[in-house]
This record gives C-alpha cells, structure tokens and sequence, in this order.
C-alpha cells in the first residue's frame, strides 16, 4: 500500500526529504501492510510556505469556482467508494460496509460544504444616522492545520479539509499515522477536482515534535484537533500562546437514558448495533445505559442477544459485522475496565474476553455488564470500546445528575414514546448534540460538536463554515460634512 502516494507538497506526491519512513500495521494481524514517510523539518516548512503563498489566491477564488471543485471532489469519492472502503477496512480492520459507509459521508461533506460556500452571508445594520452604512463580512481566516485520529480515517479529515477549502483557506493536513491512506484519498479526489498547487498539503510522520512545530508556525492561523481531551489541552496551550483560533472536538462518554415508556427490546437492539459500531471506536457512541428498572430486564437480554449475535474478525471478510480494536494496549486498557466493574459488583452479561477464534490481532469481545455501580471506572472513562455498562434508575432527577456527572459533555441519547418527557430529559442533558429514539447524529447538514471538555466549535451544517471565517465589521460614512 501506499506506494503511489506519501508526502503531498505542491501538487505533488513524493518521500520524505531524507528518505526515513516509519511502518504502518494491520489491527487484523499485527503485520505491515505499508510504510509511510516520515516528514522532516524542511517538508513542514515547504509545507507551510505552500499553504501561505496559495492562500490569498484561493480566497479571493469566487464562491461558485471553490464550490465546483468540492462538488467534484465529492463526485470522483463516491465514483471510486468501492475501492476506498477496502484501503479504510485494511488499515483500520472495520467492515467493509462501515468503511463503505464512510467514504460516501465523507463525500457529503464536501458537498455540503461547497455549496456552503456560496451562502456565507453577512449582514446590514441600521446606522444611527442616513449618512452612514454598517456591514459586517466574512474573511477566511488563514492557512489552517487540520489534525485526525485513525478511527474515521476518512470523515475526520473530510469535515475539516471540506470546510477549511469552502472557506477559502489553505490546509495543511496530518492524517493519524494508523490510517494515513484516506487522507491520501482526499487529496487524490481534490487534485482530480482541480484544487490548485498548494492549497492542501498532506505531511505523515510522528505527531510529536511535527504537530506543536506546525501549531508554532507563524504561517497557521488556525488548527482543528478531533482527539483525546489529554491532546486537546497540549495543543491548545501551544495555540494560546499566539491567540491562534482552534476547534476541539474531543472525547466523549455519552449518557443514554431509556424511559418507561419506551419498547425495550427495540431500544436494546438499536441502542447495541450503535454501540459496537466500529468496536466501539467512536466519540459519540453510547457508552453508559441507564434504563428503568421497570423495562430492565428486557433491555438486558435483548442486548446481551446482540452482543452475542456479532461476528468479530476481519472487516475485509463480508460475514465480519465488528473487526478489532486499533492496537493492543486498548484491549487491554478495556479488559482492564470490565475486571474493575465486575470487581465492583457488575454482573458480565456477554463477553469479556478476547475472542477464543481469533489468535492474533486486537480483538475483543463484545461486553455487555449489568448493575454497573456508579463507582466503577468504566461509568467516568471513555471506554472507546466495545463495552456497554448497563445501571437501573428509579428517580428522573438521580438520573440526570448521574448522567451529567462527567467531565465530558459530546452527546447523549433519550429513548421514550412521550414527546414532553423527551423534550425535558434532552433540555437537561449537559451535552452539544442529543438523539432522540435516534443514536446515528453526525450527518453533513447538522453542527458537530461537544460542551465542556468535549470541546468547542462546530463542524458541519451551516455553522460549520464559520469556524473558518472572521467576521469584519465596516463603519462607512458616506460623506465627511
């Protein structure tokens, strides 16, 4: 893999200036499936200068011509679908269907994003006198650095690239180093879409010291992490030091709160196909299940039967409906979270183990506990895996506390039959995006994005955009008598 494709400079593909190249592993198999380069200081800086010397030519590019070449781009995604999902699927071992799924999402973003483009409005305000004029405007904001992780190798960058080029601005892009041949996609469809020499380039290598001598360079004027919360603070301390814009869009551990009311064997078996989507690799996935003690058992078996129903192994194989975890350590750091539950009191429904089948690769079960004590670790730590903790309520004050009491706030998700008891219990929830009897939210016209140590701003839908603009107000007198 990856032998037509490295660093992305000037319109170009080439190696690293020194040659170095660092090695890229299957989750499926522990083996290598490629290598990439590993950018040196000189690639950084041709890099930024590329993205500094293209930006005043993209913005000033009309509205309707960017917005032509992200329609392409999204047309030559959707074109080549088939063979892009197989690269996503071998790099990260998610089925191919999921990967499939998630080059026509990424293609909606740019879509979406480009006919965003046309539609940044700005806005007239009434003067005090007749002899003055008002207005405020939008400016791209400057050559931007959009940073990804590995578990949506493909939408992650999407939703920035998409915006930051709607925009008008320059990007340069670090992909995680897991799954870097999306990234290389993205670019592949936007050379073919015509985007000019420079305006995107694509830098692999080691986030550390790569990613804070990008964030210092006096060239970016905005960076966009999708991370960890502990990444998060690292990267916006070094943007603090030169007031630079940024949008976080970090770690989640969404809340799920089932009523009463609600058909609990049809809420179990959608709330559990969410949950081991992508081995449970996923920020607003639902993550701690709190269910009425009078649907409780229902829930419980009806989950547990999904749980057991999944077939974990190689997401290239079409049986496969959940593949393994990114590396080992996070299997463990999982195995290590059920065994405190269970030390807690937490009784093991499904799961628990590595699969017995599968003898190599990151593979674990998919785990299902009940009466998870509030104490347990698993119900504070993102688990970002495939483990569900199931905990009864009685009382809908108790439960909203319990479902707040986390420093994350992503999303969270409601599950009843009654309108005004969905309004109230979404209205409570300290989280930036709610599901309501609906656990699938990202969607390329509606505004991503958490509270509180989830981060702040917003990707995709009509806000979006804006995340990439400055607003500039303009006081015009027309006349000096």
């Amino acid at each position: 893999m990856y032998s037509s494709h490295g660093l992305f400079l000037a319109g170009k593909w080439r190696p690293a200036a020194d040659g170095a190249t660092s090695p890229v592993r299957s989750p499926v198999t522990g083996a290598i499936i490629g290598t990439i380069p590993v950018a040196t200081p000189a690639d950084q800086d041709e890099a930024l200068a590329a993205a500094e010397s293209s930006f005043s030519g993209w913005a000033t590019t009309p509205a309707w011509d960017r917005a032509a070449v992200l329609r392409r781009s999204a047309d030559y995604l959707r074109a080549d679908a088939d063979a892009l999902a197989r690269v996503m699927a071998t790099e990260t071992g998610k089925p191919i269907s999921e990967a499939r799924a998630e080059v026509m999402a990424s293609a909606d973003q740019f879509e979406w994003q480009g006919e965003e483009a046309k539609r940044v409005y700005g806005q007239a305000i009434p003067g005090r006198n007749p002899h003055e004029r008002l207005s405020v405007t939008y400016q791209p904001v400057g050559p931007c650095l959009a940073l990804t992780a590995w578990n949506f190798p493909m939408l992650l960058p999407a939703r920035k690239i998409a915006a930051a080029l709607a925009a008008g601005c320059s990007v340069v892009a670090r992909p995680a180093s897991e799954a870097p041949g999306s990234s290389f996609a993205l670019a592949d469809a936007l050379i073919a879409a015509g985007l000019p020499e420079g305006v995107l380039s694509v830098l692999t290598g080691p986030a550390v010291p790569m990613v804070e001598r990008l964030i210092r360079s006096p060239v970016i004027r905005k960076v966009s992490l999708t991370g960890s919360v502990s990444v998060g603070k690292q990267v916006l301390r070094i943007a603090a030091e030169d007031v630079k814009k940024v949008t976080m869009e970090l770690g989640g551990h969404a809340p799920v709160i089932v009523h009463a009311d609600t058909d609990p064997v049809a809420a179990a078996r959608k709330l559990a196909a969410t949950k081991f989507r992508n081995s449970g690799q996923v920020c607003i996935s639902p993550s701690r299940f709190y269910v009425h003690r009078a649907v409780l058992p229902a829930f419980e078996t009806a989950f547990a039967e999904v749980a057991r129903e999944i077939r974990t192994g190689d997401g290239l194989d079409p049986i496969t409906t959940m593949g393994p975890m990114i590396r080992a350590r996070a299997v463990d750091a999982a195995l290590d979270l059920i065994a405190d539950a269970v030390d807690q009191g937490a009784r093991l429904l499904a799961g628990g183990t590595r699969p017995a089948h599968l003898n190599r690769g990151h593979f674990l079960e998919p785990t299902v506990l009940g009466d998870v004590p509030d104490a347990a670790r698993i119900m504070h730590e993102e688990p970002f895996a495939p483990v569900a903790p199931i905990a009864a309520w009685d009382d809908f004050d108790q439960v909203i506390a319990r479902a707040n009491d986390t420093e994350f706030g992503l999303a969270a998700y409601v599950f009843t039959e009654n309108a005004a008891l969905a309004a109230r219990t979404a209205e409570a929830l300290e989280a930036g995006m709610v599901g309501i009897n609906e656990t699938l939210l990202a969607t390329a016209e509606a505004p991503f994005g958490g509270t509180k140590q989830s981060g702040f701003g917003r990707e995709g839908g009509s806000q979006g955009i804006l995340d990439y603009m400055t607003p500039k107000y303009t006081r015009h007198r027309l006349t000096l008598a």
